[in-house]
């Protein structure tokens, strides 16, 4: 495989570091909705002026979980090009294409077999 892995590593890098920003930020963000909801005695589930503070507990924690497996399939894509796989199909050995990296940087397999 031609690819350039250094810049390929480095991209992967800079979306890690921002991953894990995104973590740390709605982990706090979460942290900071549990303590106004212990603090307050409002009757969240009924207020009538738009969502919940369940409601919104439970978007973030599904954004946080979505950003953490995120994050995690960052450092296998890292652990690839260390290992000289990156870019090759974990299911059929065949080479994942550069516009599907592109746009999925973490991408283990190609379209083919990521549909089936």
């Amino acid at each position: 495989m031609t690819e350039d892995f250094s810049s390929t590593r480095a991209e992967l890098l800079r979306l890690r570091d921002q991953a894990r920003a995104q973590v740390a930020a709605l982990d706090s963000d979460l942290r900071s909705v549990f303590e106004a909801s212990r603090s307050s005695n409002a009757d969240d589930e009924h207020d009538p002026e738009g969502s919940t503070i369940a409601f919104e507990r439970a978007q973030l924690a599904a954004v946080l979980d979505a950003t953490r497996r995120r994050l995690a399939d960052l450092d296998v894509a890292l652990q690839r090009v260390e290992a000289g796989t990156y870019g090759v199909c974990e299911r059929c050995s065949r080479p994942i294409p550069a516009e599907r990296l592109a746009a999925r940087p973490s991408a283990r397999t190609c379209v083919g077999c990521a549909r089936g």
